[in-house]
């Protein structure tokens, strides 16, 4: 079994982040300019919305078997085909003519994107030792949130100046000399696992993952009772059980749900999964406010939610560090804390509630947030053995695509539902009343938000920090032996 590496790859690290970066900048650029796409197009509200589905559906089919590539090629090979297929990609969508080759090329960039996020963390956990993890995992959280966090200011400015186009095209010299400088510099390391490759596994995986976010994605546009969200989330469901099952019973399984079984893993991956479908309260709701009720232009909602991602992305590393140092329990507590008064907060707002407000206290939530989510999941991490981080980086990955699924069908849903009752037996409604129904449904969202951060924060108090692991090298079976100090 490997060895945890003392003298970490700095190369490496930096030119993974480098392309990680540019990545998850792309998931949320197109959010601002999907308008401008549905016009060019002259296609529906709920069809344009698979911009955003596609890459989902894509992402949510190849991570389950990031877990079995890690240990089967190279950490260059790995990355470098991700960034080729993921400047493909951007290429095929910059050059789109008609609305279907913008989905394929969408689909190829989910395919390299969804390689990068889990080798990007499985790399960052072998590559220091567990005293430097907090620190070390603090970059790759501020990639992770920084990145998709600026993407709606930058590219509320770029399509109010330019076309829609000229994202896709800004991002191809960057990732070709990303892609040029890892050819040259990443070194050639051979694994030294040999992991085989189930196809009924990666069947039932991609039927599973794949009509479980299909749903969750229609469930926010289409309603839950929609047929086509209760076959896809039935279908998805029951090969889901079907997968594990078959892994669990497995000597190499695809994706090892066995990393569930060590007790701060589980709790991480809980309160992580609760915490972010509350996250997306803000990301989701808050643009409604602010476009819909406030009449504010997308540059000007950007700029609301730019110091919030400057906050997330330089409190990251340092959030890290104080990991190293304190460890998760206290970190988790003081954040969520925050984050559930803020959010509460915005389950009271009212038209009148004015820019400078908003600004503070999304920018205040931000800042707890950033205590939570990098050391939660550096200590759970911390607890799976060398052979299971590939699988425990691949599981965290598809635990942000469907809990962000999640929040998004759950709160819109919310909202519309909620809106929809205060305007019931309502014959001709007003603009003022479906305003004041609007903003009552975002108000119910955020408060249901608020609920779920309560949960995150109970859970936050069951955090013991995890000082080192010992593991025998069965399968499964394995017997484990861990030390966990108490805070």
């Amino acid at each position: 079994m490997p060895e945890i590496s003392t003298k970490p790859d700095y190369r490496l690290i930096v030119i993974l982040l480098s392309g990680a970066f540019v990545a998850l900048l792309s998931n949320t650029f197109l959010n601002v300019a999907l308008p401008s796409i549905k016009n060019d197009f002259d296609i529906s509200t709920s069809s344009v919305q698979w911009v955003s589905t596609a890459y989902m559906l894509v992402s949510g089919v190849v991570i389950p078997t990031t877990a079995y590539l890690m240990q089967k090629f190279s950490a260059r090979r790995l990355f470098l085909t991700s960034m080729l297929l993921f400047l493909s990609g951007t290429i095929i969508a910059g050059f789109s003519p008609t609305f279907i080759v913008l989905i394929i090329g969408r689909m190829i960039q989910a395919s390299g994107s969804a390689i990068l996020m889990p080798l990007l963390m499985n790399v960052m956990i072998t590559s220091f030792p567990p005293h430097q993890r907090g620190t070390a995992m603090g970059l790759f959280s501020l990639v992770m949130f920084f990145a998709p966090a600026i993407g709606p200011t930058l590219s509320g400015f770029i399509v109010q100046s330019y076309s829609w186009h000229m994202l896709f095209f800004m991002m191809v010299p960057v990732l070709v000399i990303v892609l040029a400088i890892g050819y040259f510099l990443l070194p050639e390391v051979q694994n030294k696992y040999h992991a085989k490759l189930d196809i009924p596994s990666i069947i039932l995986s991609t039927i599973g993952f794949g009509g479980m976010l299909y749903g969750l994605s229609s469930a926010g546009n289409n309603g839950w009772g929609s047929i086509d969200v209760i076959l896809s989330l039935t279908a998805g469901a029951a090969a889901l059980i079907f997968y594990v099952t078959k892994q669990t019973r497995m000597d190499d399984p695809v994706l090892d749900f066995g990393v569930y079984k060590f007790p701060m893993y589980a709790l991480a991956a809980m309160l992580v999964g609760t915490a972010n479908v509350a996250l997306f309260s803000g990301m989701i709701l808050m643009p409604i406010f602010l476009q819909d009720l406030q009449g504010i232009s997308p540059l000007e909602t950007g700029l609301l939610l730019l110091p919030g991602a400057l906050i997330m992305g330089f409190m990251s590393p340092v959030s890290g560090r104080l990991f190293d140092i304190f460890g998760p329990k206290v970190l988790a507590i003081i954040g969520l804390t925050l984050a559930v008064v803020t959010t509460f907060f915005f389950s009271r707002l009212t038209l009148e509630t004015s820019f400078s407000t908003l600004l503070i206290l999304y920018s205040v939530r931000a800042f707890g947030l950033t205590l939570v989510f990098t050391p939660v999941m550096t200590n759970g991490m911390n607890q799976l053995t060398a052979k299971l981080t590939p699988h425990g980086s691949s599981l965290n990955s598809m635990l942000q695509q469907v809990s962000g699924a999640v929040g998004i069908a759950l709160l819109i849903t919310l909202m519309q539902t909620y809106a929809n009752a205060q305007l019931k037996g309502v014959s001709a409604p007003t603009e003022t009343m479906v305003n004041a129904a609007t903003l009552a449904g975002i108000n119910f969202s955020f408060f249901i938000s608020t609920i779920l951060m309560a949960v995150s924060l109970i859970m936050a108090f069951f955090l013991k920090r995890v000082t080192s692991s010992e593991t025998s090298t069965q399968s499964l079976g394995r017997t484990k032996k861990i030390e966990i100090e108490k805070e």
